[in-house]
């Protein structure tokens, strides 16, 4: 008769034969296994150092090409903007772009007659009455509200008043005017301008930083592409921003059907490259006067335009 006494030992003689056959087996593997996963571990820190290696390379091919593009680009743009007048028109964040865009204009020769800086809160829905109030009570005799939109828009307006500011037109502010009208919109922080800045500006290369992300974000990308089709409209303009994002300002040029035959884009102006490539498009619309759209990005024609004066 089958007791307790049975199961037990018979238990026991399972176990007893498990664990024998765990430490035969192990035993008899110990050797190739760990010979095995030795292997495999020198592979891959081999492998990985491998990798390491070609990413530093990229990393210093990219620095390389950066000193490279700056290097040829006297040679692509010595003396093409010679006794031409750009402004350059920085939106928020595109400061530190805007210092290397009028680096290579100079290079070129360009005189740059205003540099503006574009604050946040241009762009802010909750200014946008008394941006336009602004606009209205900032005309001067030889800059008058005549002729600008007439709509609730203030940005669309400010940004109308500005382009005949700062650019050449069938007439020439006078320099009182200009002053007058730019001192109103630094005063009421919506701009912030370098000393000396000066109406009559042949071309304007708009340069644009990384789009918003906040909840007006939508709203604030249309209002950047507002700004520049008011500086582009029947005049010289150059946008070059990082194309990167949604709302990003290059993008929404690119993809209008009507602004996209009248202003020039560069979609990488965060690198040394972009910044000689929006030079040489500015170049091109000005000298040219022809349109083109430059980069890596959707829409890019080619990555710079021809170095044909």
């Amino acid at each position: 008769m089958i007791n307790f006494r049975y199961h037990v030992v018979s238990l026991t003689a399972v176990f007893l034969a498990l664990a024998i056959g765990l430490v035969v087996g192990t035993s008899a593997l110990n050797g190739p296994v760990s010979e095995n996963l030795r292997d495999n571990l020198a592979e891959l820190n081999k492998d990985n150092s491998v990798k390491r290696e070609q990413v530093n390379n990229l990393r210093e091919e990219v620095n390389r090409s950066q000193d490279f593009a700056g290097e040829i680009a006297p040679w692509l743009l010595s003396g093409k903007l010679a006794t031409r007048r750009i402004a350059v028109v920085a939106l928020p964040g595109a400061q530190d772009y805007a210092e290397g865009v009028v680096t290579q204009l100079g290079v070129a020769g360009a005189t740059i007659t205003a540099r503006i800086t574009v604050e946040d809160k241009f762009f802010d829905p909750g200014y946008a009455n008394e941006l336009l109030d602004l606009a209205d009570q900032s005309s001067q005799p030889t800059i008058p509200v005549t002729g600008l939109p007439l709509n609730s828009d203030g940005v669309e307006t400010a940004s109308a008043l500005l382009a005949l500011t700062i650019m050449q037109g069938t007439t020439t502010p006078a320099a009182a005017d200009v002053t007058a009208v730019l001192t109103a919109f630094t005063k009421a922080g919506y701009i912030a301008i370098e000393d000396g800045a000066l109406g009559g500006a042949e071309a304007v290369v708009l340069v644009a930083g990384a789009p918003a992300t906040d909840k007006e974000a939508t709203r604030k990308a249309q209002s950047a592409v507002t700004v520049a089709g008011q500086f582009g409209t029947n005049r010289m303009l150059v946008v070059a921003g990082d194309g990167a994002g949604d709302g990003n300002l290059v993008a929404g040029v690119r993809s209008d059907a009507t602004l996209v035959k009248q202003i020039s884009t560069v979609d990488n102006v965060g690198t040394v490259q972009g910044q000689v490539a929006t030079a040489m498009a500015t170049v091109e619309r000005l000298v040219q006067n022809r349109v083109g759209q430059y980069g890596l990005g959707t829409g890019a024609t080619s990555i710079v335009p021809s170095t044909a004066p």
